[in-house]
């Protein structure tokens, strides 16, 4: 049986320059399947899988939320907490533009254009985390602490 390429992100790239001990685990990605497949997929909880979310501002400044798979955001809960009057979910273009990743293989490492990084607090206290590692299909199982250690996320509680 031939060996499946893992392709090099810049995700995985800036992983390994932070010395941040990860796991790739590559799944079967199915479009629209979103972290209920990747959790089925990899026989892990959906808790503890981790959304990449890219939203903006009313000024369209750029922002992402990480959120547990199985939760969503509050967007108004999240622009009172960061003190902005409205957040709503970037189209996707938009969000590749300003990431580099194609939505579905977004991850919050090896962003093309610096943004505030927002963590759901909880996701803080999981004892791993299967994060997007920039390749639909393809999740890096880690420790939360080295994800906050590396991106140094603002905890916020925006998760309903």
């Amino acid at each position: 049986m031939a060996k499946e390429k893992i392709p090099s992100t810049p995700a995985i790239r800036s992983l390994k320059e932070h010395s941040v001990i990860f796991t790739l685990r590559p799944y079967k990605y199915e479009e629209r399947g979103g972290t209920a497949v990747a959790a089925r997929e990899l026989g892990c909880d959906e808790h503890e899988t981790v959304k990449t979310l890219v939203m903006e501002d009313e000024h369209k400044h750029p922002l992402i939320i990480l959120m547990h798979g199985d939760r969503e955001v509050s967007t108004k809960n999240l622009a009172r907490t960061i003190g902005t009057k409205s957040v709503t979910p970037c189209d996707p273009a938009v969000a590749q533009k300003h990431t580099g990743y194609m939505v579905g293989g977004t991850s919050p490492f090896g962003i093309r254009r610096a943004m505030p990084i927002y963590v759901e607090e909880s996701i803080l206290n999981l004892p791993r985390i299967f994060i997007n590692a920039g390749h639909r299909g393809l999740l890096a199982e880690m420790d939360p602490a080295d994800m906050a250690r590396v991106l140094n996320p603002q905890p916020v509680q925006v998760g309903i």
